[in-house]
């Protein structure tokens, strides 16, 4: 199954090495472990698609995948092949699925380096007014955060004093087990995956290296977000622990409605405009809003109820370039009730169009 790993991504095997981080990261946000508390399944889906990544995201063995080689059998049927060669775990060849596993617990690589964890993603809302979303704004946002302590720095460690080298697991911070034919690396039971010992914690976090503060950030909201936007502001989410590095913030906007524009699927604007009886046969120019203003636009003679204008380019930017449209739905306004003076008025008009019933034709067909 040589494309598996591809499968396992959702990307193409012509997929370029940006797309193929680009897909990582979206299905690690979504089944991270974080995210999924106790979920069995979610956790097995993350330790595959962490795999498939360490093959596909390194160039020698993304190519030995796609010529079949060692990795050709992940993901699919019996990956070793046969047994491993002078009874070392992992087959083809001696390959150890530790290190294909490697990414999932945070694995260093090498002596003394263990992966720093990244710290984790966060999310909150703003309001925005509908001009606010419209022409864009900056805005400031408060978020309470897990940041680094501001007394050890984020070492965990008390003023004076350095975390040393875990004995365990040698600073890497995972330690292998056995699991039938191959090993897989886990988090090391002495230190936890950080990879150092603290002896002596310091006082304001306990040893964790973060604090819980509130942080203040400035949004740059661009011109045309609608409702639900997602704004990423990179490295604004909480640190990573031991001076891991911060994760991100993702900024949901909230648009209030507005009382006159009315927004579209497709990125224009729809205003409701009512025009009277006289407007509507006669036809005429009236003056409608803008996001700008006012402008006026013609109304044809004989406009019927519901009708659409058109106004190009008046409504809010748009994501690629230029701006939507403004459409003008005209709805004629009836009166409810008439004088003796404008009865007669209808009347004389009745007469005046007189052109027979225009039911004729509709009663004659439903009668045969």
């Amino acid at each position: 199954m040589a494309d598996e790993l591809y499968k396992t991504l959702g990307v193409s095997k012509k997929a370029t090495d940006e797309e193929i981080k680009k897909a990582y990261r979206k299905l690690a946000r979504k089944y991270h472990p974080d995210r999924n508390p106790g979920d069995a399944e979610a956790e097995e889906k993350f330790k595959e698609i962490s795999a498939a990544h360490d093959v596909l995201s390194d160039p020698e063995k993304r190519k030995e995948y796609d010529e079949g080689g060692a990795f050709a059998g992940f993901g699919g049927g019996n990956p070793f092949g046969g047994g491993a060669p002078g009874g070392q775990a992992g087959g083809f060849g001696g390959f150890d699925f530790g290190d294909l596993f490697g990414g999932v617990f945070n694995r260093g690589g090498g002596r003394g380096q263990a992966q720093q964890v990244r710290g984790r993603d966060l999310e909150t809302e703003v309001p925005l007014s509908f001009d606010q979303a419209i022409n864009g704004a900056q805005i400031s946002v408060t978020v309470p955060k897990s940041s680094r302590c501001p007394t050890c720095h984020g070492s965990g460690a008390k003023p004076g004093t350095s975390p040393t080298t875990c004995p365990r697991c040698e600073g890497r911070g995972v330690e292998n087990q056995g699991q039938g034919l191959f090993s897989i690396s886990q988090p090391c039971s002495q230190c936890g995956g950080s990879g150092q010992i603290i002896e002596d914690p310091c006082p304001t976090c306990g040893g964790s290296g973060l604090t819980q503060q509130t942080k203040r950030y400035k949004v740059n909201v661009p011109a045309g977000v609608k409702d639900g936007s997602r704004i990423r502001l990179a490295g604004k989410g909480e640190d990573g622990p031991r001076g891991g590095p911060p994760g991100d913030l993702y900024v949901t906007t909230r648009v209030a409605s507005s009382p006159v524009f009315k927004r579209l699927d497709d990125g224009n604007l729809e205003v409701t405009v009512p025009i009277t009886v006289p407007e509507a046969l006669r036809g005429g120019t009236i003056e409608v809003p803008t996001l700008s203003g006012t402008k006026k636009i013609k109304v044809a003679p004989g406009t019927k109820h519901g009708s659409v204008q058109r106004l190009r380019g008046e409504g809010p930017p748009r994501k690629r370039g230029g701006n939507g449209d403004i459409r003008y739905r005209l709805e004629i306004q009836m009166p409810q009730e008439l004088s003796e003076e404008q009865r007669k008025a209808v009347d004389e008009l009745a007469e005046t169009l007189n052109g027979g019933d225009p039911r004729a034709e509709l009663l004659r067909k439903a009668a045969r």
